[in-house]
């Protein structure tokens, strides 16, 4: 075909030489190199159907599924991650990845699979669970008591492995390095950021993370551009009273009214002072006072999270907590402190789309699984830690479904009765697989691209 073409300029050339105008000769060579960009670009479109295909077969397919469960059996809390750690690097040395740094961020693993070189893009996957007590009777239910991964980070770690042994398979074809990522507490121990703070993601062009989500149907894809997720913060207060016996309040200063009425009047602050435009959250999800029903306790402890989609909003949103508490507290003749707890969560950014990786996510998802299986959200006020990524490289965030519409609808996140449909792992794996190829080849294509740093 390419032959054909070629004759036909050379044809052309020779009229331009005989006379005809030039122009007619531009027009061919033109004609020319779209035809081969639409091969390049037909070749493209085909990958992330091939890798999906790929992480179908039945052989990968049970390997993903045994890791999952084996982490699922075995959750560990943010930081402890010291377990889950040793398979992942078991893993990487099956499969031939045998460049990798640990520990990182404490038990964070950095692997990298192809060139050693420029131009290099991340992956990432958290690894962390969640204190809470699995109530999901099954087989393979957490053998750690209190402990569970109630978020999908199990199935996450399992689809990076996955798009790990997917890469190496084809890491001949690979223009660059994939930067995999494994990164410990995600659930509020700001992992990311101390990932950033390590230095190792210093010449990494972009990072692409996903999550799994009940609300899509399986084999569903889904993101936007721009503001995705809020930013969030804690606070806890202690607000003290005088105790006293219950039958005899009057002898007593009672820190329970005094904190019933600070968590009223902390839900005026958005049904009343923000914008109703301007989504924002405030939810107190903790109260601890006396364990006796005839004691008023000396004092009563509060706690919640606070979101709001802009800096501005959550800055603002921030002061008022802490002036409701302590003042609202004081009309009880009580008094209260405030604490943010930033030393041990550290308040997570909104999490924000790069405007440029966003149509290059969509159409990877479109040529994966078709345009009807994308669907374009619309922000939400869960956060992320993936946003610290965000603020230091361009980084996409997206969400891949897993609910069987043959079946009842799944329990949200953070639930002790969450579970994950483990036909999710395949598309988990490819799409960051292909995401990973696909950049690397577009990139290392680009003309104008210069790197400051060109390897490892």
């Amino acid at each position: 075909m390419f032959s054909a073409y070629f004759t036909i300029a050379q044809k052309s050339l020779w009229f331009t030489m005989s006379g005809c105008k030039l122009v007619s000769f531009v027009l061919i060579l033109h004609l020319l190199n779209s035809f081969l960009i639409s091969c390049s670009s037909n070749e493209l479109s085909q990958i992330p159907k091939n890798l999906l295909s790929l992480a179908k077969r039945d052989e990968f397919f049970d390997w993903m599924v045994g890791i999952r469960r084996r982490l699922h059996e075995n959750p560990e809390l943010g930081y402890e991650e010291v377990e889950t750690s040793k398979l992942v690097r078991a893993e990487l040395k099956k499969m031939g990845v045998s460049n990798y740094k640990y520990p990182v961020a404490v038990t964070g693993v950095i692997g990298y699979v192809g060139t050693g070189q420029a131009p290099f893009v991340a992956l990432r996957a958290d690894m962390d669970a969640l204190p809470m007590q699995e109530m999901v009777e099954w087989e393979h239910m957490s053998k750690v008591p209190g402990k569970m991964h109630a978020c999908g980070h199990d199935a996450h770690t399992t689809m990076l492995l996955g798009a790990a042994k997917l890469l190496k398979e084809h890491e001949d074809e690979l223009q660059g390095t994939v930067v995999l990522v494994f990164q410990p507490a995600e659930e509020g121990g700001a992992g990311a950021k101390k990932i950033v703070e390590a230095g190792v993601m210093d010449n990494v062009e972009a990072i692409f993370g996903l999550h799994v989500s009940n609300l899509l149907g399986l084999g569903q894809l889904s993101s936007r551009e721009g503001l995705l997720m809020a930013g969030s913060g804690r606070f806890e207060a202690k607000i003290s009273g005088k105790g006293g016996h219950a039958a005899l309040p009057q002898f007593a200063i009672d820190p329970v009214l005094a904190a019933s009425n600070v968590i009223q009047s902390l839900q005026q602050l958005v049904s009343r002072e923000a914008d109703p435009l301007d989504s924002q959250v405030v939810t107190v999800a903790k109260f601890e006072g006396s364990d006796a029903f005839n004691v008023i306790p000396d004092f009563v402890t509060i706690g919640g999270t606070f979101r709001a989609l802009s800096p501005t909003s959550f800055a603002q949103i921030k002061q008022r907590i802490e002036q409701v508490i302590t003042t609202q507290a004081s009309v009880s003749m009580c008094n209260a402190t405030v604490d943010f707890l930033e030393d041990v969560f550290p308040p997570f950014p909104p999490t924000v789309n790069n405007k440029d990786l966003h149509p290059f996510y969509k159409s990877i998802a479109v040529d994966m699984l078709g345009a009807e299986n994308f669907v374009a959200t619309q922000p939400v006020m869960v956060s992320e830690d993936f946003a610290f990524y965000q603020e230091a490289i361009p980084g996409h965030f997206s969400f891949v479904g897993m609910q069987n519409k043959n079946h009842p609808a799944m329990p949200n996140p953070h639930s002790p009765y969450f579970e994950v449909n483990e036909e999710v792992l395949p598309y988990g794996a490819s799409l960051l697989a292909s995401l990973a190829t696909r950049y690397l080849l577009e990139s290392s294509s680009s003309p104008n691209k210069s790197y400051m740093k060109d390897e490892l």
